[in-house]
């Protein structure tokens, strides 16, 4: 499916010209938003009430130009675009085009039996129907300024050997496991820096009871002691460490974790399990066409029959014939309306769980980040309570004087200052 990637950015209360018209600009109402549908066709979003319509609002502040019919709210799922100015797909965008071809196939069975099926101008990928490149090369984004899920993913990819094909939304759903993964596996590397932080607090205790060189004096000595007592209140900075780390990052970690997996399970088999509902309606669209296709050949050949009279049908076969085609006809048209109907609801599910998957992914990201911040500045604080143990070291480092030391001992070891003499004879 083609998309656009340099779409018009409009201004509020601005209408950009349709194609084929002049350029002109048109002053829209208060709060009024003009933008273009997947199929090119213009609506209005009013983004203080979140009201949607297909006619042009009038000039009068928040009353719209017709409140007929075409008027309709955007459902309460995908409201969040206008909320942010950006513009929601319309009323009945996600099968508009499936509709126009459904309509073609109103007068199937009723056709005269040469008559044949005009060429649609969709193309169906894997039971999902997309526009033909021909005729809708592109087509305006629902996010234009933003890399949105809801953009991105509507077709099938090859996986990676190329055996098969993955659904967009599989793509989307394996990269919220992985993160969810990921997620797991860093809350178990703060657990083993905390097993690391504990471990060597530990052993900083340990070392600063022990008592070699517990005799030296003086004010090395001095020196000497605060050096083994910095030991235990770095022991403690690291304790204190390992316990923020485990309250502050590691158990909001594991909890956001739980929540995310709740989350998750919400939308894990529901997109699935409309796909199914639709492959099984498309199937049963085929069904009807071939039904349809046989009815149409038998109609044409009892014609033929009638016509060169090789055959003594009568006019009621052909009746009863023509029939059996209408209602073929009519069969189709209920199973292309009941198709369009699951690629609606498809559609509509697809764009409010990506966008359910984008704000999951925007909240987890955002706070791993905030969390890992916290753990920089944890490292912060233990780095400068480290550097305050071992301030009173260097303090009395810088006051070692040997010569002082000497003087201390002196005064308290002497055995007298009378120096010996000679011996007198």
């Amino acid at each position: 499916m083609c998309v656009r990637t340099d779409c018009w950015i409009e201004k509020p209360g601005m209408v950009p010209p349709p194609p084929g018209e002049e350029s002109q600009t048109v002053i829209l109402p208060p709060g009024w938003h003009s933008y273009l549908s997947p199929q090119g066709r213009r609506y209005y979003v009013n983004t203080t009430t979140n009201e949607t319509t297909w006619e042009r609002p009038s000039s009068s502040p928040g009353i719209s130009a017709s409140p007929g019919p075409h008027r309709s709210s955007l459902p309460t799922t995908v409201n969040g675009y206008h909320a942010s100015g950006t513009p929601a797909h319309p009323p009945e965008t996600a099968h508009m085009s499936l509709r126009k071809s459904t309509g073609d196939s109103q007068n199937l069975g009723s056709s005269s039996p040469g008559r044949k099926q005009s060429k649609e101008n969709t193309i169906t990928i894997n039971c999902v129907t997309f526009p033909h490149p021909d005729t809708m090369p592109e087509q305006q984004l629902l996010k234009p300024t933003e890399w949105s899920y809801c953009d991105y993913f509507w077709a099938d990819k090859k996986d990676p050997q190329g055996n098969g094909t993955v659904a967009g939304f599989e793509l989307l759903l394996q990269k919220q496991l992985k993160g969810k993964q990921m997620q797991k596996e860093m809350s178990e590397f703060i657990r083993e820096r905390i097993k690391i932080e504990e471990e060597y607090a530990k052993n900083l205790a340990k070392l600063s009871q022990n008592s070699l060189a517990a005799q030296e004096e003086g004010s090395l000595g001095e020196a000497w002691a605060q050096v083994k007592k910095s030991l235990a209140d770095e022991a403690e900075v690291h304790l204190k460490f390992s316990a923020k780390l485990h309250s502050e990052v590691e158990k909001p970690l594991m909890n956001f974790r739980e929540n995310f997996k709740k989350d998750m399970k919400k939308c894990d088999h529901h997109i699935a399990d409309l796909r199914k509902q639709l492959a099984s309606r498309y199937a049963s669209v085929e069904k009807a066409r071939k039904a349809l296709t046989e009815r149409q050949k038998d109609l044409e050949m009892k014609t033929q029959q009638l016509e060169i009279k090789l055959s003594n049908k009568t006019e009621e076969d052909i009746k009863k014939a023509r029939r059996k085609s209408t209602q073929a006809g009519d069969d189709l048209m209920r199973c292309v309306d009941l198709y369009n109907q699951a690629q609606s609801k498809w559609f509509e599910e697809m764009v409010t769980t990506t966008l359910e998957l984008e704000r999951l992914e925007v909240e987890r990201v955002e706070m791993i980040r905030q969390h890992l911040c916290q753990y920089t500045q944890l490292r912060h604080e233990t780095d400068m309570f480290n550097q305050s143990t071992v301030e009173p070291v260097d303090q009395l480092l810088r006051k070692v004087d040997p010569a002082k030391d000497r003087e201390l001992w002196v005064r308290e070891h002497k055995t007298g200052n009378i120096r010996p003499v000679d011996m007198e004879i």
